[in-house]
């Protein structure tokens, strides 16, 4: 299903030569009206009317979290502030909020965009649409809830927390799509075994996750456990939110919503392109935002993007989920790790529990990482040769995906701390 087929199925020509133009007229707006990018050209002897290609990209100024950080709160707004209606703030695990602003317009595009993202899981406005993310200024929460009132669905706001009356509702509100962090999903699920509750009798169909990486184990985990199909979407509160980018039906990559965002994928190190299909660091450059426009925003996120074209006809172009961010990337004796292949292996041993958390410290000048991974009590309780032998698996395994050796360490089930948003799934006390 299509929100604008007129947008998402354009032929490429017409929709780079859309991107061309809505680049160049940001770049005249913040050139214009924000210090800190004219300042940029300028010490760059950049004009923006030299932009004449979607390449010539690559020769303005990056912008890194610090700098929305140095120009708190609102030194980079592009609007006076009274033509800003909304100001939300990014919810990151670590480092200080960075604020952000919407104007009349920017709430509009957004709205429909997740609109969009929505349409293209399969959900309609016949569907009832539990929000699980938090409200306040989290953008999360507000932008499902915005994109869900445009496309006419009804909406449950609840917010994140109080997983047993999460369920409740879903019993009783005939539920049929969830929004939450995908940890959180399995919460829920987890809630419900323990509540006797069976997924089964439940009008839920539908899962729409994000916010944290996730791996194609997960969504297994998820989809069995409570039946419904589940699929990702991107964003981020620098850039606006959730609706920069979502999966359709396929569930083989996100598609990018490219009339809307310019995005790159440079090495992290080097800040080059990288060669197309393979992995790097992601970059975005709104191209409709008012308030807030952003130049070529270094998001630290990991992915790729897909060129191929996607059997369910749109044009635009996918990516590939997070696989998680360039400062969670652990570099260990000259290896890079990420959280998302350990959790890839661990979802695929029977015994395990979907929760798990890495510690990561140095002793003797050398690093070491334990795993820490909840298993079920029958494995628990189970007599120590048993637990040896799972352990020893475990490590295999892990050797196998990683390339290096860890320590691993088994926990009773609802020994590791959960979260109603984001899991922190990393402590590197190398940082400490």
């Amino acid at each position: 299903m299509y929100w604008e087929p007129e947008r998402e199925c354009m032929p490429r020509e017409d929709l780079e030569q859309l991107q061309l133009e809505r680049l160049q007229s940001t770049l005249y707006r913040v050139g214009t009206h924000v210090p800190f990018y004219k300042k940029k050209f300028t010490e760059l002897k950049l004009d923006f009317e030299d932009i004449r290609s979607l390449d010539d990209i690559r020769r303005l100024p990056f912008t890194v979290k610090q700098d929305l950080r140095d120009n708190y709160p609102y030194g980079l707004f592009a609007v006076p502030l009274r033509d800003v209606v909304r100001v939300h703030s990014s919810s990151g695990t670590t480092g200080l909020a960075t604020v952000v602003g919407y104007s009349r317009n920017d709430i509009k595009n957004w709205s429909n965009l997740v609109a969009r993202v929505l349409t293209g899981t399969g959900v309609t406005k016949d569907d009832v649409i539990q929000i699980a993310f938090g409200y306040g200024l989290f953008t999360g929460g507000f932008g499902l809830h915005y994109g869900a009132e445009r496309l006419g669905a009804s909406v449950i706001p609840i917010s994140a927390g109080n997983t047993k009356r999460q369920i409740q509702i879903m019993q009783d509100f005939k539920t049929t799509a969830l929004v939450c962090t995908p940890s959180y999903a399995l919460i829920i699920a987890d809630t419900m075994m323990e509540m006797g509750v069976n997924p089964n009798g439940l009008s839920l169909r539908y899962g729409l996750f994000g916010a944290e990486p996730w791996s194609e184990a997960m969504r297994r985990e998820i989809n069995e456990k409570l039946g419904i199909r589940a699929t990702d979407n991107y964003g981020l509160s620098e850039v606006m939110g959730p609706g920069v980018a979502g999966e359709c039906e396929e569930c083989n990559g996100l598609h990018i919503n490219e009339d809307h965002f310019l995005l790159e994928v440079v090495d992290p190190e080097t800040l080059e392109p990288v060669p197309p299909g393979e992995v790097g660091e992601l970059v975005i450059t709104t191209l409709t935002k008012e308030a807030f426009p952003m130049i070529r925003y270094r998001t630290r996120d990991l992915t790729r993007l897909i060129p191929e074209p996607c059997p369910c006809g749109r044009t635009l172009m996918r990516m590939q989920r997070v696989m998680g961010r360039s400062d969670d990337m652990l570099i260990i004796k000259g290896v890079n790790v990420f959280p998302v292949q350990i959790e890839k292996v661990l979802f695929e041993i029977e015994g395990t529990e979907p929760h798990y958390q890495i510690i990561v410290e140095r002793e003797n000048h050398s690093d070491k990482v334990t795993v820490m991974v909840e298993v079920n009590e029958s494995i628990f309780f189970d007599e120590m040769k048993k637990q040896r032998q799972m352990v020893d698996h475990i490590k295999a395994r892990l050797a196998s995906e990683l390339g290096i050796g860890v320590n691993v360490k088994l926990v009773e089930e609802k020994t590791l701390e959960r979260s109603e948003g984001k899991s922190k799934r990393v402590i590197d006390k190398r940082k400490l």
